[in-house]
């Protein structure tokens, strides 16, 4: 029995998905633009400007002058290639085989799946109305072979889905362009006028081959299927999940403690043997009632500890509401990511410290939140503000020590936030200042030092800093912005010593 192909086109993907990340952009005509050869030229145009001849490949000065109204947006190639890779892992629930065709096609290898929705119409009518649902102009054909596939839904008019052996029939009437050609072999077609595929379809191979070349008849040879054309299936992430029925609806929170530890030991077990860690993972309660409950946790770095992740998954168990019971526990991990051997060796007494350092900052997350908390590593630069960066993995090294050769405060602003001040002598401290309608009065203080501005990076005046203490004991660092003489010059609260 021959084989089977789906193809599914995508007329209008880069439009559709701006479309629909900006949906005011509906309806409206907008184009997408990329540089080539100097020029910025259209890459893709909504439907109702390709109406008024705008096209791919025409330069956006020129569209402009036709249209001054049109909106035109930067393509996002890569975005456009993920996005046809997701949809073609969404495809794999309609068939097995899925394989992308760059940059606005689908193909599917369809063989024994369309009799599970009643034959061969409802299977293409189920699944580009699903696509069209979700927003998508979609075309779609259904042949023995990829190339008729491909050449039907791009330019076939009535019939889409093709009977099987009937693929010359099918081709007969359609352009050679429908054969996937290089424009070169299309500009000689054309110059012999080759209008449609069935006015050379039957001259005999050898002269066909002297005249257009080898790629010609091959494509025209694997649309009718006298030679096989290989797929490359996309290869969908693997799914982390586990499941756990139980005998007997679960009520209590013992109940739901056992299991929970049954699917992180055969989880990570898995992760074990696929050098995987969990960085995100849902753990998930099916009631009887037929509502879900879940928590989920997040780990500073990919863990494949049973007992680490426990402690974690453990704190949430209280939001857990049984009700009548839970006759289904999952587990899954949403984002897993590699653990290297130097990553496994946390684990070791060696480096306990480190592990112990990973396990508290997972410890208090679950409890307070990852946003509560911060890592900053140093920088080079004088200006303070711009001397600390912030990361969010302990595995990021420093590239420059901290500087200990002068005091800094625990607690840096920022942005520098504006004060007034009464000061008796230009280079003195102040006396006092007033914060946000509060009079800080200064016992003790010490300084200036002088901050320059970075000049390779921008010019401004100098910053002297004080370090002041006020009557409670509280530390502030403070500084003067510029220099007495030309004109007043500013003061501001950049930080607080502990």
């Amino acid at each position: 029995m021959p084989r089977r192909y789906l193809y599914i086109w995508f007329r209008y993907l880069a439009t559709d998905r701006l479309a629909k990340i900006r949906p005011e952009l509906r309806g409206k005509p907008f184009l997408l633009y990329a540089p080539e050869h100097g020029r910025m030229v259209v890459r893709a145009s909504s439907q109702n400007l390709l109406k008024d001849g705008i096209s791919p490949g025409m330069v956006v000065a020129d569209v402009r002058a036709i249209l001054p109204s049109v909106e035109v947006f930067p393509a996002d190639l890569a975005a456009e290639e993920k996005l046809l890779g997701a949809l073609a892992e969404w495809s794999i629930c309609y068939a097995p085989i899925v394989a992308t065709d760059s940059p606005d096609g689908l193909i599917l290898d369809i063989s024994g799946c369309p009799h599970l929705w009643g034959g061969e119409l409802p299977y293409l009518q189920s699944i580009t109305a699903r696509f069209r649902k979700g927003g998508y102009d979609v075309r779609a054909a259904i042949a023995d072979t990829i190339g008729t596939a491909w050449a039907v839904a791009r330019y076939g008019r009535n019939e889409m889905i093709i009977e099987s052996g009937r693929q010359a029939a099918a081709l007969f009437p359609l352009p050679p362009a429908a054969l996937r050609l290089d424009s070169s072999t299309l500009q000689r077609m054309e110059k012999l006028g080759f209008r449609q595929i069935g006015q050379f379809i039957d001259i005999p191979r050898l002269n066909l081959r002297r005249r257009f070349g080898e790629a010609m008849l091959i494509r025209l040879e694997q649309a009718l299927g006298a030679i096989p054309e290989p797929l490359k299936p996309v290869q969908p992430a693997p799914v982390y999940l586990e499941r756990l029925p139980c005998m007997e609806p679960i009520r209590t929170a013992t109940g739901i403690e056992i299991a929970m530890k049954r699917l992180l030991e055969t989880l990570c077990e898995r992760f074990f043997n696929e050098g995987k860690g969990m960085r995100t993972g849902i753990f998930k309660g099916y009631r009887i009632d037929g509502e879900t409950v879940q928590v989920s946790v997040g780990t500073n770095r990919a863990s494949r500890n049973a007992a680490h992740l426990f402690k974690l998954f453990e704190l949430k168990i209280p939001e857990i509401e049984p009700a009548l019971g839970i006759e289904l526990f999952t587990l899954e991990a949403t984002l897993v990511e590699d653990v290297s051997e130097t990553q496994e060796a946390l684990w070791s007494t060696a480096n306990r410290d480190q592990a112990a350092i990973s396990e508290l900052v997972d410890n208090i997350a679950g409890k307070v939140g990852i946003q509560a908390i911060h890592r900053y590593l140093p920088l080079e630069h004088y200006w303070p503000e711009s001397s600390v960066k912030e990361v969010i993995s302990l595995e990021e090294q420093p590239e420059t020590e901290w500087r200990t050769d002068r005091p800094r405060p625990i607690h840096l602003l920022s942005e520098p936030e504006p004060i007034e001040v009464m000061v008796v002598l230009p280079d003195y401290p102040p006396m006092h200042f007033r914060y946000k309608s509060e009079l800080i009065r200064i016992v003790r203080a010490d300084g200036p030092e002088r901050i320059e501005q970075e000049w390779w990076l921008k010019s401004g005046p100098p910053r002297d800093y004080y370090r002041v203490e006020d009557e409670s004991g509280a530390r502030y660092w403070l500084f003067r912005l510029g220099l007495y003489g030309n004109r007043k010059p500013q003061w501001f609260l950049h930080g607080y010593f502990v």
